[in-house]
């Protein structure tokens, strides 16, 4: 079990990193909740296959939809990505504490990301509302590994 600055440190500046996307993710959310409209009928949207249904609404929402939106699922797709990272950094550090925070991260990242996908397939609004919630649970669990992992010494930043 390590807790030397110097082996956290690249955990902590990929914590870090995902904060920072989940945050830009929340407002492109938010714009894209205010300000766009998804269509009734869009390739995808109430599919008899979820799974096929939502991958195909996830092409129409990257492709032909708004900016915002596009980014938003994107951005998506990309936070899954860090999230496995981190969980595959936090494991490495053999601290099981801070796997498991990195864990509960990562599954509330998925799942925010599959009621996405379910908000793009059905438009109901209990998906959004499940997205959200799954963002605050995140945010506490990525905030638990900065504040659980040394920051080192100033000398040690500066490297």
């Amino acid at each position: 079990m390590s807790s030397d600055p110097i082996r956290t440190q690249p955990v902590r500046r990929a914590t870090l990193a995902t904060l920072i996307l989940l945050l830009i993710q929340f407002a492109l959310g938010t714009v894209a909740n205010l300000y766009v409209t998804i269509p009734a009928h869009h390739p995808g949207a109430h599919p008899s296959n979820y799974f096929s249904g939502s991958l195909r609404s996830l092409g129409w929402a990257l492709h032909h939809s708004a900016l915002s939106l596009a980014a938003h699922s994107g951005l998506g797709l990309l936070l899954v990505l860090a999230a496995i990272g981190l969980l595959v950094q936090t494991r490495r550090l053999q601290r099981p504490r801070l796997f498991a925070a990195a864990a509960l991260g990562a599954l509330c990242v998925i799942g925010a990301g599959f009621n996405g996908l379910s908000f793009l397939d059905d438009g109901k609004n209990v998906n959004s509302l499940i997205m959200a919630l799954l963002f605050a649970l995140a945010m506490l669990c990525y905030l638990s590994i900065m504040y659980a992992t040394p920051a080192g010494t100033s000398a040690a930043a500066g490297r």
